[in-house]
């Protein structure tokens, strides 16, 4: 096994194995994160935090089979609360995901069926499960779905015995509401007017089942949680505490994880380890020292060195490569940090080996294809002037022909050494596919299908 290979997977493991936060530190970490936004108690939460363990619950919509990027920061607070020995709850949005929260939305959402909801909440079930532990400590993670109670209740009983403690007033106070019926265009239904009624009591259940006692979320989530530390007190007297934390934002004000071509998802299925790498490579400076302390477990220590290197040698971009390195650890393991980094060498020059057509395809997902007979490659094979032709990295062969003599022909990212070289099966990189390149970065990729 290659040194780098090694060092690797020792700073990886090294990274998931970092000191454990103390009940006496977790808010102190959190604030010195920025990664608190607002509390119902800002006095009195940190001596509450540290006085014993306490259950600590998120919410997770599931309107898709994945979470993406925005879901990284509740599932990481999850993760820091637990390491320091309070006990999470992710709670999977079965029922209220039949209806859509109106938070930071204008415009009504189309509704699930219950077939694709139960597909979306097995799919979240499986990523939660990577970053919390569901063993039997006392800390050991809970993981629940809504439905589970509310398919309890008939209408009239959950008007009757919940609806009742929750004034109309204090719903038309929030945000998300308000802003809704201001709008002329839009408006907000009675369903997903109930929204925040039902999630105040999912707070209300998870305190009467598990003695949760704190609900954490994004800023957008304010107006929901407070409905559920009110409807606590309304119906059981109980304090209930709320907690959220800033939206994952770029500097300019938009969405993080937002790509052209698409959201940046925790499902390799959806986003391959590879562009998940790549996306953090390439964020901006502006934006890295947010990321590193809203969704890393890196000590406060390299977080700083970080920052004076950004300072001192941006061009080294050590920060980003940092950051790529340790999500893509945490979400796909160290099989895909291999090879997210592995088909990254690829892609500036590195050998092509041990790859399949879906690799290949991911690596080059913005590269020019073409199409081809596989009877190309068959007896004398395809001369390398013809490919690049074909592949339209050359519009003649004498134009070829000088790509090859001057050494800028690679074929597999090998340099192709003589104008007579012909291309077999035994040349292609994959299943399918041959990867021709001009020059530094000018790639292209020939398919042989039939």
């Amino acid at each position: 096994m290659a040194p780098w290979f090694l060092t690797l997977v020792g700073r990886a493991r090294d990274d998931l194995t970092s000191r454990k936060l103390t009940m006496n530190d977790i808010f102190a970490d959190l604030k010195w994160r920025g990664l608190i936004f607002q509390t119902t108690a800002d006095d009195h939460l940190p001596k509450w935090l540290n006085e014993k363990p306490r259950s600590v619950y998120a919410g997770f919509d599931p309107t898709a089979d994945s979470l993406h990027v925005g879901s990284l920061l509740p599932l990481m607070l999850l993760r820091r609360f637990q390491k320091a020995g309070h006990r999470p709850i992710a709670l999977v949005g079965g029922a209220t995901g039949m209806i859509g929260d109106p938070s930071g939305k204008s415009a009504e959402r189309n509704l699930l069926s219950v077939e694709q909801l139960e597909k979306n909440v097995a799919g979240i079930k499986a990523q939660v499960s990577k970053l919390v532990d569901f063993d039997d400590s006392p800390a050991g993670a809970k993981l629940v779905n809504n439905f589970d109670w509310m398919n309890t209740f008939t209408y009239l009983e959950f008007l009757r015995d919940v609806g009742k403690h929750f004034p109309v007033n204090v719903m038309m106070a929030k945000d998300s509401v308000r802003s809704r019926l201001e709008r002329e265009d839009a408006g907000i239904s009675y369903t997903e007017f109930s929204y925040m009624l039902l999630q105040a009591y999912d707070f209300v259940h998870l305190s009467k089942e598990y003695d949760c006692e704190l609900q954490i979320g994004g800023s957008d989530q304010w107006g929901n949680i407070t409905a559920g530390t009110e409807l606590g007190r309304r119906m059981f007297q109980k304090q209930l505490y709320g907690m959220t934390c800033p939206l994952l934002t770029k500097a300019d004000g938009t969405k993080m994880g937002k790509t052209e071509s698409g959201a940046i998802w925790l499902s390799a299925d959806r986003t391959s380890p590879y562009a998940f790498y790549q996306y953090w490579v390439n964020v901006a400076d502006d934006d890295v020292s947010k990321c590193l302390r809203f969704l890393t477990e890196l000590e406060h220590e390299e977080i700083e060195s970080l920052d004076k290197s950004r300072a001192d040698e941006p061009h080294q971009r050590a920060s980003q490569k940092r950051l790529a390195e340790h999500l893509t650890q945490l979400i796909h393991g160290d099989e895909g940090l291999a090879t997210a980094q592995r088909a990254t060498d690829i892609f500036f020059g590195g050998t092509i080996e041990d790859m399949n057509d879906a690799q290949l395809g991911q690596i080059f997902a913005d590269v020019p294809s073409s199409e081809l007979s596989r009877e190309r490659l068959a007896g004398e094979g395809l001369g390398v002037l013809d490919a690049f032709v074909e592949a339209g990295l050359a519009k003649s062969k004498g134009e070829a022909r000088r790509v090859v003599t001057q050494g800028g022909a690679y074929v597999n990212n090998i340099r192709a050494e003589s104008v007579d070289q012909s291309l077999t099966e035994k040349d292609l990189a994959s299943e399918t596919v041959l990867v021709l390149r001009s020059g530094k970065k000018k790639y292209a990729l020939l398919r042989f299908q039939g």
